[in-house]
């Protein structure tokens, strides 16, 4: 019986399985839908249907940089356990995820997703994300990625925590020697503990301003009623500026030496090297943000086992 593309597309919804997977099960079993449930399952290619309802919350973030420094990919890859995120096995398969990402062309997850695997032409990334559900045995998800290259200087990497955070620096200088390096390691360890959201005040969006001006305001009236106006103003000034600080890494207080500012220590670092050194942009993920873990109840996992 000749496999058809709906049969191999019903096959992989049923079981999850890859669809390379699902095309030679429906030929070893001359297109018997269930037999080729059971074709799968005996390979251990279905078990990843089951395991996509769990929650991915757990994983490590790692980083992918090319040796002339000019290109870097930074991906996110979750797992259930902290445990299987300690595996070799998913570790390796991140990095190869890493390295994938670094030399794709798309910035959209669901395309990348379709891309050929680059071990494995014969399979999409999705589909050997599949197979690495089945050998590893829990729901795992490549959560996001992104490819950053420069032409005016280089990238910087850094992973904390063995790739709970990770960062890429894009910096812009003409000179890359160790002590360069060292400032930008230094940077990139800095956004990892402080987490800023820009790089400088230039970034950050009028409205967004306006809007936490109307919330300052509001705020420092409230606290100071009677207040003459220009007061109020320069009040709302000076908690603006505190707050921007906070939020624009080079205005940060540099974690290193509470005396400077981030910019502050690489104008330093740029005076010793006669160069300048400018940061262009930053990424930073970390595991897990933003994803909500489910609460497990024992109590009532074992009322619901035991029917009361």
């Amino acid at each position: 019986m000749a496999v058809t593309a709906s049969m191999v597309k019903e096959l992989r919804e049923m079981t999850g399985a890859g669809m390379m997977d699902c095309k030679k099960a429906l030929a070893a079993t001359d297109g018997d839908m269930d037999k080729a449930v059971e074709f799968l399952r005996e390979k251990g290619l279905a078990a990843a249907a089951k395991k996509a309802g769990r929650i991915a919350a757990e994983g490590i973030v790692a980083t992918n940089v090319s040796e002339d420094l000019k290109v870097a990919s930074i991906v996110e890859v979750n797992s259930e356990t902290d445990f299987v995120a300690k595996n070799e096995t998913f570790r390796n398969f991140v990095a190869a995820v890493a390295a994938q990402a670094a030399k794709t062309k798309t910035e959209d997850i669901d395309t990348f997703l379709s891309e050929a695997w680059s071990l494995d032409s014969s399979k999409t990334v999705k589909e050997e994300l599949a197979s690495q559900v089945a050998v590893i045995g829990e729901n795992m998800n490549i959560r996001r990625f992104k490819k950053v290259t420069t032409e005016a200087g280089f990238v910087q990497s850094y992973l904390h925590g063995e790739g709970r955070i990770g960062v890429l620096v894009e910096v812009e200088t003409a000179v890359v020697n160790d002590a360069v390096k060292e400032a930008a390691r230094n940077v990139a360890m800095q956004i990892a503990a402080i987490a800023p959201k820009y790089v400088t005040r230039a970034e950050v969006a009028e409205d967004y301003i306006a809007h936490e001006k109307e919330i300052l305001k509001a705020q420092a009236t409230n606290e100071n009623p009677g207040k003459p106006e220009n007061i109020i103003e320069k009040m709302i000034e000076g908690r603006l500026n505190k707050e921007l600080k906070e939020v624009c890494l080079v205005d940060q207080t540099y974690v290193k030496d509470g005396d400077l500012t981030v910019q502050k220590y690489l104008d330093g670092v740029a005076k010793e090297n006669n160069t300048t050194i400018t940061i262009k942009s930053f990424v930073r993920f970390e595991t897990g943000e933003g994803i909500e873990k489910k609460e497990e109840n024992f109590a009532e996992e074992v009322a619901k086992q035991m029917g009361l």
